[in-house]
């Protein structure tokens, strides 16, 4: 399974992260490049 998150913020970045652990091929974008 393949997931992207827009957005980086309080939720996006650790939903993204558990999503990550499990398994689940992520990518994520967010407005701020440093993210």
């Amino acid at each position: 399974m393949k997931v992207c998150f827009m957005g980086l913020g309080y939720i996006g970045l650790p939903t993204a992260i558990v999503a990550a652990d499990n398994g689940i091929d992520v990518t994520g974008v967010d407005i701020n490049p440093h993210v």
